[in-house]
């Protein structure tokens, strides 16, 4: 058996108030964990939403974690090196590969000399908790497509909230099940479209969120049949961004979702974020979009739902889902 998927499931102590479950999905290296406390020991985000009464499924993903795989079953793993969780998650302000990353203050700690870096308990702690992960991409959301859609089929109508690598999940697995998707909360979701972006500026994504097909109107055979264009950037510290060629083609499947973006001060994704909104928008999906220093709350990276001020940040994405979802 391979492709399998583990999951928790969670109900409030204090009933269910909420019309629709949650499900957490991490992002890459990570597992279900990143959902459940923090790495001093602080409570998670999915004791805050049981707290706010909603019935909450947690995964691994397939070959991640605790859905089991076997090592010698051909699936080629990689891991993400201690040096590299400093540069992009933890440390930022001291590494300072993009501009936001000099505003990066809530990763946790007391010593501001050894904070977010290799030595420090806390960073310690949570490079501890990461795992391998599957090397090839497209592997991963075919997986990941599958599990999705029979955990719903299972459960019923959910709101998936997803982070980073997990936000091509959301796209793909509300493309295959619209009707029992409820709303998307995608946390600085993988991106920018077609292209990665600050480290890197290879072609990626070629479905444009995601490396396997979506479901376009008109209809297209091949993701070749999406015509881009680059618009550039009219600030500073952002980047420019590829969209389709007018007349766009829609996502069809996800129009009637609502869809909220997320992203952090600080984090490398602030650069790029809008263009995944752009390229939703321009497919005719309805999306939100919320920076965080638009509501007043600052210096938040990557790892937002981890940090200081993470129950903050989960009540803002509450209450979006209050207003939002019906």
């Amino acid at each position: 058996m391979t492709g399998q998927m583990y999951v928790e499931h969670l109900t409030s102590p204090y009933g269910i108030q909420q019309l629709y479950p949650l499900i957490l999905i991490h992002g890459n290296s990570m597992t279900g964990t990143n959902w459940l406390n923090t790495p001093d020991g602080r409570l998670g985000w999915a004791s805050y939403f049981l707290k706010q009464g909603y019935e909450i499924y947690i995964i691994d993903q397939p070959a991640r974690g605790r859905s089991i795989w076997l090592p010698n079953s051909g699936i080629d793993v990689k891991t993400f090196s201690a040096e590299m969780i400093e540069e992009r998650f933890t440390a930022t302000n001291f590494y300072q590969l993009w501009p936001q990353a000099v505003l990066h203050t809530q990763w946790p700690g007391t010593n501001n000399t050894t904070k977010g870096r290799k030595g420090d308990p806390i960073f310690d702690a949570f490079y501890a908790s990461l795992v391998q992960f599957v090397a090839n991409e497209t592997s991963v959301q075919i997986m990941m497509q599958k599990a999705g859609t029979a955990l719903l089929d299972k459960i019923g109508a959910a709101i998936l909230l997803t982070h980073s690598q997990s936000g091509s999940f959301g796209w793909l697995i509300a493309d295959a099940r619209p009707n029992l998707v409820k709303a998307i909360v995608a946390i600085e979701p993988k991106g920018p479209p077609f292209r990665e972006a600050v480290f890197t500026n290879i072609s990626s994504r070629a479905w444009g969120l995601t490396d396997i097909p979506l479901t376009y109107d008109p209809a297209i055979n091949s993701s070749s049949d999406l015509l881009t264009i680059e618009i550039l950037s009219t600030h500073e510290n952002r980047t420019s961004c590829i969209l389709q060629q007018e007349p766009s083609r829609n996502l069809i499947q996800l129009v009637n979702i609502p869809v909220l973006i997320e992203t952090s001060q600080a984090s490398y994704h602030a650069i790029y974020d809008h263009c995944t909104v752009d390229f939703l928008r321009q497919a005719g999906v309805k999306v939100d979009f919320i920076r965080l220093e638009d509501f007043g709350i600052y210096g938040n990276g990557h790892m937002q739902m981890i940090e200081m001020n993470n129950l903050r940040i989960a009540e803002v994405l509450h209450q979006w889902i209050i207003k939002n979802v019906h």
